[in-house]
Order: structure tokens, then C-alpha cells, then sequence
């Protein structure tokens, strides 16, 4: 099946997923999670990104975040990935390969879906079963973005800031916003589309972010042979 190109537009946000190799354990110790977003800021400031949101599972790491240039997610992740990954074979005495091959993004149509899919990040421990709320769980943003704990990972964006005056306001509005479950259909959209590495968001999203990149934002269903003629036609659009 032929890889399309991540789809990456700075000052766009992005869902990424990173999974740890054949879905093993990464995180082994409470110092690791920390470790981690300690890594995570300092790649922040240096490539480039701006973390809106994000939960440390045991074999995976969600983060919503925009990118400054169009550079900036692949650099952090794979900066962020040899880092982290030398901090354990050090600490864990063990070699090899810790991560998946290849992480998982996708585009985010800020205004319908930006909210969701930041819901759908720090909701990912209650719907593991690992907590009965978001907030109690300490290896996700939620607590700093709904009760105002200090996370140094942070920058919220401007839909968080839109949701009130303040910021008492603001993390209010934020909490009233898990009083009701995300739709089932918005967690499989987020799911399936990232893990295709392509767009979340409407057709006219999808239509739009196509005709600005020229090019196929979505796989075919006959898996995108690179040889058939109908992938040749359809890879690449025409002005």
C-alpha cells in the first residue's frame, strides 16, 4: 500500500501518536513520565511546536500540538524520540529500538474539531479504564488545562482562550466540556484519520486542504498502487 506524505501546515494543529515497538511497555517508572515531558519542553522550544495537550499512556503518547514550520513535528519527534530512548536503555540497561517505526499525525480543522480531539487526548485513561475521571489521572494535560495546575509543557491555544474572559472562566468552560461523552463517530474519525496520517475534519476541510497542497490528502481503497494508472491521475491535482 503506497505511504502518502504527513500532511503538515505550519500554524496548523496536529494530532500526533507515538506507540511504543509492538505496543511494549515505554513508560516504567514514575522518574520516566517525568523525564519525558522534560524532554518534550525542551524539543518544544527547540524545534518549534507549541503542545496544547497531550497524555502519557503506558505504551503510547498522544499530543495535540501546532507546528511553526513545516519541519517542526518531525524534528521534534525524532529528537524528542533518541533522547527519551537513550535516557532508558541507560537507565534499563537494555539496547535496541523502543518506539514504533513511524509515528502517526494528522491535520486537525481547528474549529470543529480542535476541542474534540484535546477531549478525546485526556480522555484516554478513563476510556483504557485506568481512572473514573480525567483528573485523576497525573500524566496528562487536563489537570492543567481544566484546573489550573502548572504544566510547563503548555501553550494554550486560542480556541482554549475563546471559551472565556478569563482564566478562571476559560478552565471552567473546559471542564463543562467533559460533562458530556465525545460522539462515537467524532473517536472513530479521530482514530481512523490519524492513524492514516491524513486529515480530521469535514469533506469541505478535506476538499480544501487537498486543493491547497495539490495533491490526495486520503488513501484509495485499492491501496494506491503506484504503478495503476488511476494512481498516477489521482496523486497529484491538477490547477
Amino acid at each position: 500500500m503506497a505511504r502518502l506524505p504527513r500532511i503538515v501546515i505550519p500554524g496548523q494543529p496536529l494530532h500526533v501518536i507515538q506507540r511504543g515497538n509492538n505496543r511494549q511497555t515505554i513508560f516504567f517508572a514514575t522518574d520516566d513520565y517525568r523525564k519525558y515531558l522534560d524532554v518534550l519542553r525542551d524539543a518544544r522550544d527547540t524545534y518549534g511546536c507549541l503542545i496544547h495537550a497531550y497524555v502519557l499512556m503506558t505504551n503510547h503518547v498522544h499530543l495535540l500540538l501546532t507546528p511553526k514550520q513545516t519541519d517542526s513535528v518531525s524534528q521534534l519527534m525524532q529528537g524528542l524520540g533518541r533522547c527519551y530512548v537513550r535516557y532508558v536503555n541507560r537507565a534499563y540497561r537494555r539496547s535496541g529500538t523502543l518506539w514504533e517505526g513511524r509515528y502517526r499525525s494528522a491535520l486537525i480543522e481547528t474549529e470543529r474539531y480542535f476541542l474534540t480531539c484535546s477531549r478525546y487526548v485526556e480522555l484516554n485513561p478513563v476510556r483504557a479504564g485506568m481512572v473514573n475521571g480525567p483528573g485523576d489521572y497525573p500524566w496528562s494535560s487536563y489537570r492543567a488545562n481544566a484546573l489550573g495546575a502548572p504544566d510547563r509543557c503548555l501553550s494554550p491555544h486560542g480556541l482554549y482562550h475563546a471559551l472565556g474572559g478569563d482564566d478562571a472562566q476559560q478552565r471552567q468552560a473546559y471542564r463543562g466540556l467533559f460533562a458530556r461523552p465525545i460522539d462515537p463517530a467524532d473517536i472513530e474519525h479521530i482514530r481512523h484519520q490519524t492513524q492514516q496520517c491524513t486529515v480530521v475534519g469535514s469533506k469541505r476541510f478535506q476538499d480544501e486542504i487537498q486543493q491547497m497542497l495539490r495533491r490526495r490528502v486520503s488513501k484509495e481503497d485499492h491501496g494506491g498502487d503506484r504503478k495503476s494508472e488511476r494512481y498516477l491521475r489521482s496523486s497529484v491535482l491538477t490547477p
